[in-house]
């Protein structure tokens, strides 16, 4: 029989084929698919399926994902393959690790063990307590430390087997010698190098001087046994290192040497082995012109931070208070050295809870002042984060230094190659040459996008805190004055390509639309932080609210246009411009009606035709009486908001606003479908669609024929409705309104359901879905799902009625729509009925009924009561099923429906004398 290594690489291998060999991509996929996810790398899935090494026990969840995958998919390709309880895997696994264990540490033994000298001498620190994370990431380099591997050996030359460790997030404190530590000591487990694992701090970035590459030689010779009378002369000692490294080599005992805290490459190129040695190098430096492999390190994810300070405190904190340890590890910026400290002051404290300690973090202002503790970590470095991110800054150049105090400066998440030339005031090659320079020490990181920027936020807290101390001799203000004036003008050169009507010739930034779209989306985050950010008399703190405005409307980006156009707002009433403040109301307002805050919104129209009026601005007061009209309609009041529209209408004839007329007839129109009249609406709007067509305004003409497609469909005439919605969605497409695609989606969706075109309904309304998620438009998305579950459940497809509806409840309910709620639960109530879910649907029911009480919907409430006691009476609670019904019955006869109360009456007399029969109730 099979030794249990061999037996488990064999029903792995077997499950592989049975499977038809599923890419390894995929299975690592499978990895990310789980919960909390799982990084596993493809050479460590490669080493298990080619029997070259065994599962270890951090990895027992994802293999045991693994071959429940492979054999489902064994099972789906019908290749008689027979499946294995995950037990049985499990006590395979376990038989194999223990073999492998004790042979070589997970490795199949290949080479026998003769006689021969013993291991080469360990002068590693102490592997880390508790070391967690990074699995994808140690995989890698014990993969490139793997003498069996081949895989460290890069180009040729002395440098081919190093491995660099670096910190993507650009500072000490990322857990670089931690994991080259840690490492190390798992290879020397594994019994790769038995000439030795020799280990030197080159203290790159330290207080003290760094290490002279002879005075680590010399270390490293006396770590070999060299003796010290027997050790050359300084200009010899690089010359007996490499002919100790060749000896070993020829004795076929492989050293690695694992050399820290390096600074340059110059520092240690002359100490690199070559193959079959390894170097490990730790570096804050990206050490590029190194003939060697990076593998470079973020911050913690989350869960690998609140793990570590779990570990580090040692108590049952954590556990307790998850929210709070993943605020903390938030606030550390998921940053291993952080970690350490703030887990150092908690145990000091063991009452203190989590909340407390992270409120004291909250403030910025103080923040790295308290990532402090007395003392040193386990190599000596100060346990600060101040402190150790100054050992970075000091190495750096004026030109640098200045450069990261301003970046620093910069509002938003991230910056742009050509943002940053404005903000230093640097040509581009020289703007250039300095953001390449501070990513090279890792002091910026380059961002998710091509020619962006990043900095982490605790370096973010340093480099500002210096730069408000040298603010005037960096020319601050002025420098961030000119960046200000580069999102303005920018945003408003792109705010003019955005429609097709209204776009302008090529210019130097943009050639058109799209590409100005592709800024606006890649800048969005910095330009709403920039419009915050600015100085009350810098023209960006209320023209980057204006320039922005149509973009964030059209494409449904409502809350930083709320918070945008309630800024600008008062700067404009601060300063005393009437004009400007009602400009930006007006904003407001409709970002307003958007959220479904139209109560709200038609007070702030108010206040902006009372401003305009008094302005004796007629163009702009008729423009704010249309939007008044539009959050009245929605607000269902009729009569207030055709008053709205016919003034609004007078006031463009007046000033002779050919667009605003039409808008403002294609309104009253719309507003006539709205109250029932929709033969009336018709003609206008098929005379309205003509005239924004001569406009050539696409999207007054999407608008327009969405509104005759919803008449058309009133009507009963789908057709024609289809045809209407189709032609708005194309024209809305054509000037990129996603908003009003999304809404337009629905609405043909709805209306291919009543055609009877239920395939082409459910690709549809599923795309209406998916743009109103985009646009955040959640009301769109709720009554998509609406439709989109009664669809369902007209197929039968009852289990994904249940979810539409569901979810489109829950988004009604946010979105303060408890009408549409409310008669959304009815929906839901019925497709739980049918999914034979009948308590569920007696609960469903019971929060729909207090809803409409709420409400006042009284025939809401007779329906719900005479659904319940249908409901409750097939499970048998016959009393409380003719309660229900005789309520509702109640209900009917007020409202004047005697059909329906007779109907509830007869069920409650049913309900009675069932439970008079002897029925369980």
């Amino acid at each position: 029989m099979a030794d249990p290594a061999q037996r488990f690489w064999a029903e792995l291998a077997a499950a592989y084929k049975s499977a038809k060999r599923p890419t390894l991509k995929r299975l690592v996929r499978l990895g990310d698919q789980q919960s909390p996810p799982v990084k596993i790398a493809m050479s460590t899935l490669n080493g298990w399926l080619n029997g070259r090494t065994v599962p270890s026990r951090d990895h027992d969840r994802y293999v045991m994902a693994l071959v429940g995958f492979l054999q489902q998919e064994a099972v789906r390709a019908g290749s008689g393959y027979a499946r294995r309880p995950e037990g049985w895997w499990q006590q395979l696994l376990a038989a194999a690790r223990q073999e492998r264990e004790a042979a070589r540490g997970g490795r199949p033994a290949t080479r026998a063990a003769s006689p021969g000298p013993p291991p080469g001498p360990v002068t590693l620190p102490a592997d880390l307590v508790g070391f967690t994370g990074r699995a994808a990431e140690l995989d890698l380099v014990l993969e490139l430390l793997d003498p069996d591997g081949g895989s460290g050996a890069g180009p040729g030359g002395p440098g081919a087997a190093a491995v660099v460790v670096s910190a993507v997030a650009g500072m000490g404190g990322v857990g670089k010698t931690a994991l080259a530590v840690h490492a190390a000591h798992q290879a020397r487990e594994r019994g790769w190098f038995p000439g030795g694992i020799l280990f030197a701090d080159l203290r790159g970035h330290s207080n003290g001087p760094q290490e002279e590459v002879g005075a680590v030689a010399d270390r490293l010779l006396r770590a070999l046994g060299v003796r010290v009378k027997d050790l050359p002369g300084t200009d010899e000692k690089l010359d007996a290192w490499r002919l100790h490294l060749n000896t070993l080599a020829a004795q076929g005992r492989p050293l690695l040497v694992v050399l820290d805290n390096v600074r340059e490459p110059g520092q240690i190129g002359a100490l690199l082995p070559a193959a079959p040695h390894r170097a490990l190098v730790t570096s804050r430096h990206t050490l590029s012109s190194l003939p060697a492999r990076r593998v470079e390190l973020s911050p913690l994810s989350p869960a690998d931070a609140v793990d570590l300070l779990d570990r580090t405190l040692c108590d049952a904190r954590v556990t307790g208070q998850r929210d709070d340890a993943l605020r903390l590890a938030r606030l550390c910026g998921h940053l291993p050295l952080a970690l350490k400290i703030i887990g150092a002051l908690l145990r000091d404290e063991p009452v203190r809870c989590l909340a407390d300690q992270a409120d004291e973090l909250q403030d910025a202002r103080d923040r790295l002042d308290l990532l402090a503790y007395d003392g040193n970590d386990d190599e000596g470095r100060p346990l600060a984060v101040r402190a150790s991110l100054e050992l970075s800054y000091r190495h750096l150049t004026e030109p640098q230094r200045r450069a990261l105090r301003l970046l620093a400066a910069a509002p938003g998440p991230d910056v742009s190659t050509t943002a940053v030339v404005a903000l230093l005031g640097e040509t581009a090659a020289r703007a250039r040459r300095l953001l390449a320079g501070l990513a090279r020490i890792r002091l910026l990181e380059p961002a998710a996008a091509p020619d962006r920027w990043a900095m982490h936020d605790l370096v973010r807290l340093f480099a500002d805190d210096l730069g408000r101390g040298e603010a005037a001799s960096d020319g601050r203000e002025a420098a961030l004055s000119r960046l200000l004036h580069h999102y303005l003008t920018t945003a408003q050169e792109a705010d003019s390509h955005l429609w097709p009507e209204m776009a302008g010739p090529p210019s130097g930034t943009f050639t058109g639309r799209d590409q100005a779209l592709a800024w606006l989306d890649a800048e969005r985050g910095n330009l709403v932080a920039a419009a915050v950010a600015a100085p009350a008399h810098h023209p960006a703190a209320t023209g980057l609210a204006r320039a922005l405005a149509t973009y964030l409307t059209h494409f449904g980006l409502f809350t930083d246009s709320i918070r945008l156009s309630t800024a600008a707002a008062a700067v404009f009433r601060e300063a005393g411009d009437r004009l400007g403040e009602g400009d930006a109301l007006n904003t407001l307002g409709a970002a307003l009606v958007s959220m479904r805050d139209c109560e709200r919104a038609a007070g702030i129209f108010r206040q902006v035709v009372g401003i305009c009026r008094e302005a004796e601005d007629r163009r702009h007061e008729a423009m704010a009486l249309h939007n008044l009209g539009s959050a009245l309609m929605r607000l269902e009041r009729w009569p207030e908001a055709a008053d709205a529209f016919h003034r609004a209408l007078a006031l463009f004839i007046e000033t002779d606003d050919l667009f605003g007329q039409t808008q403002a007839m294609g309104s009253l129109a719309a507003l006539a479908v709205e109250a029932g009249r929709p033969e009336h609406a018709v003609p206008i709007l098929t005379e309205i669609v003509v005239l924004f067509r001569e406009l050539d305004d696409r999207r007054g003409q999407g608008m327009a024929l969405g509104n005759l497609g919803l008449a058309l469909a009133r009507l009963g005439r789908p057709d024609e409705a289809v045809t209407a919605y189709t032609d708005a969605l194309a024209a809305l497409r054509r000037a990129g309104d996603r908003l009003g695609e999304g809404t337009t989606l629905g609405s043909l969706g709805a209306i291919l359901v009543e055609s009877g075109r239920a395939e082409e309904a459910g690709r549809t309304l599923a795309e209406a879905v998916t743009v109103c998620r985009e646009t955040g438009d959640r009301h769109g998305e709720a009554t998509a799902l609406t439709e989109l579950g009664l669809l369902r459940y007209e197929e039968r497809r009852f289990p994904e009625a249940v979810d539409h509806f569901t979810a489109a409840a829950t988004l009604f309910g946010e979105t303060g729509d408890r009408n549409r709620e409310a008669s959304t639960l009815n929906s839901l109530g019925g497709a739980l009925v049918a999914a034979g879910r009948l308590a569920d649907a007696i609960t469903v029911g019971r929060r729909e009924l207090r809803m409409c009480r709420e409400l006042g919907d009284r025939r809401g409430e007779g329906l719900v009561l005479r659904n319940l006691g249908r409901t409750l009476s097939e499970l048998g609670h016959f009393d409380e099923a003719a309660e229900h019904l005789t309520d509702a019955a109640a209900v009917f006869r007020e409202l004047g429906d005697p059909g329906r109360a007779a109907e509830a009456l007869l069920h409650a007399a049913a309900a009675r004398a069932r439970a008079a029969g002897g029925r369980p109730d």
